[in-house]
């Protein structure tokens, strides 16, 4: 019997050893719109996240600074950042190096700090990341010159941050004890009021004053042109009444003409302005935009940290948006150069550009605001952007390349006209060379001609127009004039501009009229209190000074805690005496003068954040309320039975509705006249235009002479 054998057939398996990941290096920012344009300028080998904004602060619950042990601040982690700071820390456990890129300023470096604290970096590492635009060379280059956190930045916010506190927490309880809860007061926000106040004031004060003018027109060699009194004998002459007037005309023969004694002619450069620091484009964002200054930071910070060209990664298409320089980099005045002599020739290209004047107390940390490229024209950029995006780029795009211009060149005439002794003056204007007005105009700019006059000509008065006029007082504050103002004084800085403006609208110590700030009565309250016992607080000289100090700390020249005692000292001994002193001031509630509806109890008129309501009396056991509406008397166009009354929309915007609501649905953003279109019927509306109003018709049809 044969045997067989079977040979067993034997598999080796291969081992395959999977290899590590390589750990990629960390980086973090405050923004995730940030994080996503500059991760696709690094590459693969980092990730960058986002900290979204601050990861730690003082407690809110209490005051947070331990006065004793030389101020310092007990940081937590912000409330809601838990998984943030988890996702952090487990980031920053797997990375190769940790790289903090915070925007380039004292709060950026601050942000930096905590993150670092929390991550337990070595602070002794070249670990921070800075750049003045977020461009793909700017980045690369700041990655290649990393540096340690710079702790005089640190103490410099840290300090601000303690002070803003300590005024906070000690002046706010006095105000809830003696005026109402929820209030609260700050260093710049009271220096903020007290200006827009003591302006009320002098509105208050201002007595009006009568004055005349004559303007006249004249006629030489058929031409017509206009002038208007001047005075007597070659001096200025003013006239205050209508008897000045009577006797100046009734020194005039109307059958004489008039000599022309004196013809001066000049040519007169108009320099373009600097570029944009934060304050003056908050300013001519206000006036030309008509954006709040709010939304102006908000909209820089999206040009600021990228835009998808659709040209690879996305890019930031303007410098750091915080700054108070005027300084331009050597690199983009020469790229402006170009431009212009490309797109408008070698005259308009100024060889020496206008260097703008720091204002008192600046950093001049950074550069100023201007586009990362000027070839990035606002036109090719247009596609890419919203409609507020392309209006603030426009006009940062315009000022930057304005201020490499040349100036503008005026051809002016001035014209001295004697009959009598009585001297009329006028004059005339006209460009002789645009310059930098080709990308940027101040305004509508119309030349003035004048006939070609000359010394012994002569020249007939055809009519003359007497008014009476009367002066008016100084203007309310607008957005742009309280930013002036603060920068002027030296109160505040870049960044708390805006905060400021916002906290005073939310408390409602002022409001918006017209974009003019009006104090409320509230407001007015706080002022009074803190004007009283805290005079440093709402003086715009010391708070200029704690301002300069604070600058001082960020260059190493003083240290921040004595510089937080020298302040709290006095401070504290103010707080005490106004705990005693300060009487309880009682805000009694206005009877309205008609029954709830609910519960027949009398309703009266009560103080809310966005004005004031009409709230039952007997609140919280009723809880009926309603809007305090403005009658205009006019009779609806819709319904014919009620009257147009004023309401206020949920973003407290003014419109017009029926009395009848809900009967009569009728409803208007502009404001009923109580006439009809003489054209089609329609009823016409009184329209805001700027300088005044104007009545037209809705449809489109019908205009009248703008009213101022």
């Amino acid at each position: 019997m044969a045997t067989s054998t079977t040979k067993k057939k034997t598999t080796s398996k291969r081992k395959t050893t999977r290899r590590a990941k390589p750990k990629k290096k960390l980086v973090i920012v405050e923004s995730p719109s940030k994080a996503k344009t500059i991760g696709k300028f690094l590459g693969r080998s980092y990730k960058v996240v986002a900290s979204l904004g601050h990861v730690r602060d003082l407690p809110k619950s209490r005051m947070g600074v331990d006065i004793k042990n030389d101020y310092q601040p007990d940081y937590i982690s912000i409330r809601g950042k838990g998984d943030v700071i988890k996702e952090l820390r487990k980031d920053a456990k797997n990375a190769k190096a940790v790289y903090l890129a915070s925007d380039p300023d004292r709060e950026g470096e601050a942000i930096a700090w905590h993150v670092s604290n929390i991550l337990k970096l070595d602070n002794s590492e070249n670990n921070r990341v800075t750049f003045n635009e977020i461009t793909k060379d700017a980045v690369k280059e700041a990655f290649n010159e990393p540096r340690t956190i710079n702790m005089d930045l640190v103490d410099a916010q840290q300090a601000r941050r303690v002070l803003d506190r300590l005024v906070g927490y000690s002046i706010s309880p006095i105000l809830w004890k003696k005026v109402k809860k929820g209030l609260s007061a700050g260093r710049v926000q009271s220096v903020a009021l007290n200006l827009i106040i003591q302006r009320e004031n002098e509105i208050r004060n201002f007595k009006p004053e009568e004055y005349w003018t004559i303007d006249a027109e004249f006629k030489h060699n058929r031409e017509k042109f206009k002038a208007a009194f001047f005075g007597e004998n070659g001096k200025k002459v003013s006239l205050k009444n209508n008897d000045d007037v009577q006797r100046i005309l009734g020194k005039l023969d109307k059958n004489k003409e008039f000599a022309i004694t004196k013809v001066t002619k000049r040519e007169r450069k108009r320099q373009p302005q600097p570029p944009f620091t934060t304050s003056t484009m908050q300013q001519d964002a206000n006036r030309r935009l008509n954006f709040r200054t709010r939304k102006t930071m908000m909209t820089a910070q999206m040009l600021y940290e990228g835009i998808d060209i659709k040209q690879g990664a996305p890019v930031g298409l303007i410098t750091y948006m915080r700054t108070d320089s005027t300084r331009i980099a050597s690199i983009a005045k020469h790229e402006a150069s170009k431009f212009i002599h490309e797109e408008y020739g070698g005259e308009y290209a100024a060889v020496k550009p206008i260097k703008g004047k720091l204002p008192e107390g600046a950093q001049d940390a950074h550069e100023a605001i201007r586009p990362t490229s000027v070839f990035r024209t606002p036109a090719k950029m247009k596609p890419y952007l919203t409609n507020d995006q392309y209006k603030l780029y426009s006009l940062i795009w315009s000022r930057f390349v304005a201020s490499q211009m040349t100036p503008e060149v005026i051809d002016t005439m001035n014209v001295n006209l004697q009959q009598n002794n009585v001297d009329f003056r006028a004059s005339g204007s006209k460009v002789k060379f645009a310059g930098f007005t080709k990308v940027y105009k101040r305004g509508k700019e119309k030349d003035n001609l004048l006939p070609e006059l000359k010394e012994g000509d002569n020249a007939q008065m055809i009519s003359d127009d007497p008014a009476q006029h009367f002066t008016q007082p100084p203007a309310r504050y607008t957005e742009a004039a309280l930013i002036k103002t603060l920068e002027e004084d030296g109160v505040g800085r870049p960044s708390t501009y805006a905060p400021t403006l916002d906290t005073i609208q939310r408390r409602y110590y002022v409001r918006l009229v017209s974009r003019h700030f009006e104090p409320t009565e509230l407001g007015e309250i706080v002022n009074t209190i803190i004007e009283k016992q805290f005079p440093d607080i709402v003086n715009a000289k010391f708070t200029a000074d704690v301002e300069d100090k604070l600058d001082q700390i960020e260059e190493g020249k003083q240290n921040w805690v004595r510089v937080v005692d020298s302040f709290y000292q006095p401070f504290s001994k103010e707080v005490s005496t106004a705990e005693s002193e300060v009487a309880k001031i009682e805000m009694k509630d206005e009877l309205a003068g008609m029954d709830c509806d609910i519960c027949g109890a009398p309703m009266v008129v009560k103080m809310g954040r966005y004005g004031k309501f009409y709230a039952c009396s007997r609140f919280p056991e009723c809880r009926n309320t309603k809007a305090i509406v403005k009658d205009t008397g006019i009779t609806c166009p819709k319904c014919g039975q009620g009257t147009v009354v004023e309401r206020k929309s949920k973003k407290n915007r003014v419109f017009y509705g029926c009395s009848r609501y809900p009967d009569c649905d009728f409803v208007s953003w502009d404001k009923p006249i109580g006439r009809n279109c003489p054209k089609d019927g329609h009823f016409l509306v009184e329209k805001k235009i700027k300088g005044g109003t104007q009545v037209v018709c809705p449809n489109g049809d019908y205009e009248e002479t703008p009213q101022k």
